[in-house]
């Protein structure tokens, strides 16, 4: 059995990867396990990712309450505590902001075309939950609709939310969502995906039982409405914007981006 302290230690890794890779700035993001039914390690407010010490890290129970540690847990706690309620099989979550998965959620986009088999394996298409105003319940919310059938999720104007089993489980599942991300949003810069098609999905299905690919992925989902692939999430655009329209969003955040980065 894994020790508290170790898994503060992987807490702290993740805040290294997810800060150096350019998934969150300055104090963004959050990262927590869940350690036992009733407890979870959770970041803490206001400190950078990428400088954590274990000290930082706090242990709270499933109505947030702090057990253990003098730092204040992370504003956006709501959310983890959402998913550790909504599903037994999560043990960690991981929310960031990867610049290209966000801003397909600033642009109001999913992601919903099979276009790599990794992402087609690890995620299957990635909804956008509707928006919701930090540390409340809104996000919560949002989330909950989707969270049967998804371990990854696009946050209108917010960012990216993935689950996993452990925490490195949930890490790869963000930075898979970012390559995906990135990938679309380049070749539509090219003139467009060209999708996997519905047979070579399926064997790729095939290949997920296969290798033993745990978690929630929606094309095995049972569950109807929105969270079936194909639907338009709540808040998104996607099919209310012409070709045109769709390049000119996508130049612009492209623009953005890479001057962010630039900068």
């Amino acid at each position: 059995m894994v020790s508290e302290f170790q898994l503060k230690r992987d807490i702290i890794e993740v805040g290294r990867r997810i800060y150096n890779g350019g998934f969150v700035a300055a104090n963004d993001g959050n990262i927590s396990i869940r350690v036992s039914d009733d407890l979870v390690l959770a970041t803490p407010t206001g400190v950078s990712k990428g400088f954590m010490t274990p000290d930082m890290i706090v242990t709270v129970d499933m109505d947030g309450k702090v057990i253990s540690g003098t730092w204040r847990p992370s504003s956006e706690l709501k959310m983890h505590l959402a998913v550790y309620r909504a599903r037994d099989d999560v043990r960690s979550v991981v929310h960031a902001h990867p610049p290209y998965a966000t801003a397909f959620a600033v642009a109001g986009f999913a992601l919903e075309k099979a276009i790599m088999p990794e992402v087609v394996i690890n995620l299957g298409w990635v909804p956008l939950t509707q928006y919701g105003t930090p540390s409340t319940e809104e996000i919560p919310e949002a989330i909950l609709p989707y969270l049967p059938c998804h371990d990854a999720f696009l946050l209108q104007n917010h960012g990216a939310l993935t689950v996993g089993t452990d925490v490195y489980n949930a890490l790869f599942k963000m930075e898979t969502l970012e390559m995906g991300a990135k990938i679309s949003l380049l070749a539509r810069l090219m003139g467009g995906e060209r999708e996997i098609s519905p047979e070579n999905v399926e064997r790729l299905l095939e290949v997920r039982r296969n290798l033993g690919v745990t978690g929630s992925h929606p094309a095995l989902c049972d569950l109807p409405e929105a969270n079936q692939a194909g639907s338009q999430p709540r808040g998104a655009n996607i099919g209310n914007t012409d070709e045109a329209e769709l390049k000119r969003i996508i130049t612009e955040v492209v623009k953005q981006v890479l001057a962010e980065q630039r900068g």
